[in-house]
């Protein structure tokens, strides 16, 4: 069966470890908070009610769609649209259509900067590789108005970001769920692991420090992957609930 990411592609090389996947979704974690559609969120429960339990399922979804064959990756596809179609039924009302794109968008932006801060500086042509999948995504979910090309994408990402980002009430309900459920020291960590990821737009509103704490960890953190010591670190910063789902992130060697 034919793939639906290729093999090679560096989508497949950025979802196959887990260290950078909790960047990429410690980040959204920030952003989204801050999305002018976050009531949503607040309609069904879930996320407020359980944060870090549905990460670790929307992390499952991923994965089903970039390390699947393509039947089985848009058959997921269309699960999370089915999905979203019954949570709109429910609310008798329609998610707006920027709020997808919004989220597309986030784990574009957060794919490319955690693996940018763990891994190197992507190529132009691998940006685009990784837009590429993730716009068969969009178009599937029949989200419009999606950019053709990564270049093309960047102002307006830039532009929702402007438009579709406001501190609320539900933005300091959220980050207060977050700290509830990790606890005082792993939610300073993942504050300081979101600011080195998140963008000039998020930080201001979000009242971020320009250099995070973590900074100067990094690369050590780099080297001990190299020496197998990462996982250790890993549950330091995340509840042993989840031990198993954090090994089991890990698609790819370190």
């Amino acid at each position: 069966m034919t793939a639906y990411v290729h093999p090679q592609s560096i989508v497949r090389k950025i979802w196959g470890k887990s260290d950078t996947i909790l960047f990429i979704f410690a980040g959204a974690a920030a952003e989204f908070a801050l999305n002018k559609a976050v009531d949503w969120l607040y309609f069904t429960g879930r996320i407020p009610n359980d944060p870090i339990g549905r990460l670790f399922s929307t992390v499952e979804y991923a994965r089903h769609i970039v390390f699947a064959s393509k039947e089985e990756a848009e058959a997921t596809i269309d699960k999370i649209t089915f999905i979203h179609g019954g949570v709109e039924k429910a609310r008798g009302a329609k998610i707006p259509d920027w709020a997808y794109r919004d989220v597309l968008f986030m784990l574009i932006h957060y794919s490319i900067a955690a693996y940018e801060l763990l891994e190197r500086k992507l190529s132009a042509d691998e940006k685009e590789d990784l837009y590429e999948v993730f716009l068969r995504i969009g178009r599937r979910m029949n989200v419009p108005d999606l950019p053709d090309t990564y270049k093309a994408w960047l102002p307006v990402r830039e532009a929702h970001m402007q438009s579709d980002l406001a501190r609320s009430r539900f933005t300091d309900d959220l980050f207060q769920q977050y700290k509830k459920h990790l606890g005082r020291l792993r939610y300073k960590a993942l504050r300081e692991a979101q600011v080195l990821v998140v963008p000039k737009r998020v930080s201001a509103l979000l009242q971020f420090r320009k250099i995070s704490l973590l900074y100067p960890l990094v690369p050590v953190y780099k080297l001990s992957r190299r020496l197998n010591l990462d996982a250790v670190i890993k549950w330091l910063l995340l509840p042993s609930a989840y031990k198993k789902q954090i090994e089991a992130l890990d698609v790819l060697p370190s």
